[in-house]
């Protein structure tokens, strides 16, 4: 059993890929029996972000002991786009009781996951004390802050840490639930699904990363991205992007740790990648041209870089990108396959009639 635990405030967008991502494998594969269900800690409905009401199955309050090996308890996150909101999503009470939950969910058997703001609800849990993790990258130098025993992968889609798994921005929900289908069916299903839904191969958010959100409380750093961004195809020193910026190395440095959670060097290389990854997209321009447009002279390092920050080769950027624009213009025959039956599904794997 697949089990979507909603909490006040729930994304709805993340939920509803999740419940898409698993009704769509159902379709696939009857075989499986795939089940799955939204519940709520009390089975009180909830009211999502945007202030609809979402309604869950469960009519009485959830206990852990109904969860064992093979059972599968997952979170879409909260609506919680900062520190503060953060921490008052972990005061409330239905949070409390969700982490009691989860906590007894863990240990009776069950794989637990979750994505963006609910993965400080699994750490609040203590299920990731001392593992990998990772969260919505513009929440990571917060979850580094609360949690210094945990190593954040700000860069990763999805961190699979065994019975506990963590997603990033709210739209990795999809890439979280593909990773749980390839652990209960094995990868072929997920690959499937993850072609007939348009869901590409992401192991990085890094290019995703909306570094306007991230700077915009800062001006520091806005001058440093116009500096980088005007002068892209040479090297910068730290003493010369201070000076852009009107401040001293050492408050570049602690501004950047402040905001990004990294140093001024791995912010550079950020913006680099992230231009390359536009280039590598939208042109076809050698790829040791795009290294050189974007300041790398050495070809072997930009690669290491890029791959650093992305999780993939700038090959296999390119060739996703063109291999997407390809499946979006044929037919949606998926591996041969006709369309799947898409006749409307109850959230327990039973058709409803019409």
């Amino acid at each position: 059993m697949i089990t979507h635990l909603v909490l006040d405030g729930v994304l709805e967008g993340a939920l509803g890929l999740g419940i898409d991502v698993v009704d769509t494998a159902a379709g696939f594969a009857d075989d499986l029996r795939l089940r799955q269900r939204v519940v709520s800690v009390d089975g009180d409905p909830v009211r999502s972000g945007t202030g609809r009401d979402i309604a869950v199955t469960n009519r009485i309050p959830l206990v852990g002991n109904e969860f064992g090996p093979g059972d599968v308890l997952v979170l879409p996150g909260p609506s919680a786009a900062s520190a503060s909101r953060v921490r008052a999503l972990l005061a409330r009470p239905d949070t409390l009781r969700a982490i009691d939950l989860i906590r007894d969910a863990a240990a009776n058997g069950a794989t637990v996951a979750a994505s963006c703001s609910a993965t400080f609800v699994l750490a609040a849990a203590g299920l990731l004390a001392g593992r990998e993790a990772t969260t919505t990258w513009w929440l990571a130098p917060l979850f580094t802050r609360m949690h210094p025993d945990i190593t954040v992968r700000a860069d990763r889609m999805v961190v699979d840490g065994g019975s506990v798994l963590t997603a990033g921005a709210a739209f990795a929900h999809a890439d979280l639930v593909l990773a749980l289908l390839a652990r209960l069916s094995g990868p072929d299903l997920a690959h499937r699904v993850a072609r007939y839904l348009v869901l590409d191969a992401r192991m990085s958010q890094s290019r995703y990363m909306v570094l306007e959100h991230l700077r915009a409380s800062d001006p520091t750093l806005r001058a440093v991205e116009r500096h980088v961004t005007t002068h892209l195809h040479r090297q910068l020193t730290l003493t010369e992007l201070a000076s852009a910026a009107a401040v001293s190395p050492r408050t570049l440095t602690r501004r950047t740790h402040e905001h990004l959670g990294i140093t001024p060097t791995e912010f550079v290389h950020r913006l680099r990648v992230g231009h390359a990854a536009t280039l590598l997209t939208t042109t076809r321009d050698p790829i040791d041209a795009v290294a050189a447009a974007v300041g790398y002279a050495d070809p072997a390092a930009f690669r290491r870089i890029y791959r650093r920050h992305t999780g993939e080769t700038p090959t296999t950027t390119r060739s996703r990108a063109n291999h997407q624009a390809s499946e979006r213009i044929s037919s949606p025959v998926v591996d041969g396959a006709p369309v799947i039956d898409r006749t409307p599904r109850s959230i327990t794997g039973r058709s409803r009639r019409r």
